[in-house]
């Protein structure tokens, strides 16, 4: 579970990017988390992963009492969160397979674990035919595909995607979106960063907004089936930023 309780994130310069926010995200939940750029949304994700430390309140993910935590302890908290960047931060010169094995390596995984693991998650994201390939010859939803699964290959509790979606075509989105669903139901907690309101409107999980460092709104998942199909690309520009 992640708690926070009254949190605030002041930086050096005086700027509150998040003020006496409180909240709570269950186990095994889908959260969407929109707001203007600015409003605080990548300091929330940077105090999620120890990147920033809060200034006031309380703040917990799982057993860790994040704002008390030691740096010794960091390593350990990052493993149990997978990140998913926008610009995918990938090693184009290893191989797809050596991407995700990456991964494992350096949380001193031993090699048969790699060896047993790494065809598993690459298989569960819909690669495992393009395993001996190179990211920079790969489509950019490919490319994403390989950041999940270097995300998941880990298995944490939480995985954290910060604008999945906004370097791939539209019409790629929605397949990362299934997939991010379909690791949710394997027992993991998402929470997506996104500017992308079409999606958001079309899956029902819960949205906090964020604007000015406040949460302005929390609206809980939907039991009502799925709306109609997004919107295409050239409806979808028009109101992605509102």
């Amino acid at each position: 579970m992640i708690e926070l309780k009254n949190v605030s994130m002041i930086y050096p310069n005086g700027n509150a990017a998040l003020r006496n926010i409180d909240l709570t995200i269950e186990d095994n939940e889908f959260v969407f988390v929109v707001g203007q750029s600015g409003a605080g949304k990548t300091t929330l994700t940077k105090l999620l992963i120890a990147e920033e430390r809060v200034s006031d309140g309380e703040m917990y993910i799982n057993d860790f009492k994040m704002h008390r935590l030691r740096k010794y302890k960091i390593p350990k908290l990052r493993r149990s969160i997978g990140m998913v960047f926008q610009d995918f931060r990938l090693f184009d010169n290893k191989t797809v397979y050596e991407n995700v094995a990456f991964a494992m390596r350096v949380v001193g995984a031993r090699p048969s674990e790699i060896k047993k693991r790494v065809p598993h998650v690459l298989s569960l994201v819909g690669l495992a035919h393009r395993a001996k390939s190179y990211p920079d010859k790969m489509s950019g939803g490919e490319r994403q595909r390989i950041a999940i699964a270097r995300a998941l290959v880990n298995n944490p509790d939480i995985i954290i995607a910060d604008e999945p979606t906004g370097n791939i075509d539209p019409e790629m989105s929605k397949a990362i979106f299934e997939l991010l669903m379909r690791i949710n139901k394997m027992d993991k907690t998402i929470i997506v960063v996104t500017h992308d309101h079409n999606m958001v409107n079309y899956y029902n999980k819960r949205v906090i907004k964020i604007e000015n460092g406040h949460i302005v709104s929390d609206i809980p998942a939907k039991a009502a089936p799925a709306p109609a199909e997004p919107e295409r690309a050239d409806e979808e520009e028009e109101g992605a930023e509102q």
